[in-house]
Order: structure tokens, then sequence, then C-alpha cells
């Protein structure tokens, strides 16, 4: 048996309003289930109680997604923060007190 490979590039991830869109979608899912809630005999009635409590995990389950996310989010912009400070990195300091060279006025380059 022939190992699978892959004939195409994995496409990148889609980057958008993350949070939102799981906020979004647990509010409906809790939504849903307290408009259930009133029918409950009727759905008990006619063996259809995994309704309720589907849209009820939904709801639960869609608030461990927005811990998840938010912490996603919180840990891309401290990476994003950090690989920009680590770009700057000490010679980006010493260009903005004047002290290395490149193209601030009377800095080494312009002495050479």
């Amino acid at each position: 048996m022939a190992k699978w490979t892959a004939r195409h590039e994995a496409p990148e991830p889609l980057e958008g309003p993350v949070v939102a869109t799981v906020t979004g979608g647990t509010i409906i899912w809790f939504a849903l289930f307290l408009v259930q809630l009133p029918f409950y005999g009727w759905f008990a009635d006619r063996g259809q109680l995994w309704w309720v409590w589907t849209c009820a995990a939904g709801g639960l389950l869609g608030l461990i997604g927005i811990w998840y996310v938010r912490g996603r989010e919180a840990a891309l912009k401290r990476h994003a923060q950090a690989g920009a400070a680590a770009q700057d990195g000490p010679a980006g300091a010493a260009a903005q007190d004047g002290s290395a060279g490149g193209d601030v006025p009377g800095g080494p380059a312009a002495a050479g």
C-alpha cells in the first residue's frame, strides 16, 4: 500500500473576527435554548428533548470557545509584540537616540 501524499499545498488559515464569530454563535445557541424552554413538555412528549439539550450544550461549549479564542488572540498579540521588539533590538534603540548611523544626520554614515 503506497503512502498518501498531498497533491496541493494546504491553504493558509482564514483569519478574521474570530472572537466576534464565536461569541455570536454562543449567543445564538443560548437564545435557541431559551426559546425552547417553554416547550419542554412538548419536546418531552415526542421524545425530542435532545433538541433542547443540544442547544444548552452548544451554549456551554461556546463559552469554552470564547475563553479559548480570547486567549489565542492575546497570545498572537504578545507574539507579534515580541517579534517587533526583537526586530528593533539594541540597534533600533541606539538609532532612536542618534548614536547609531544610518540616515541620522551627523551619524557615522554622514561622517564617511
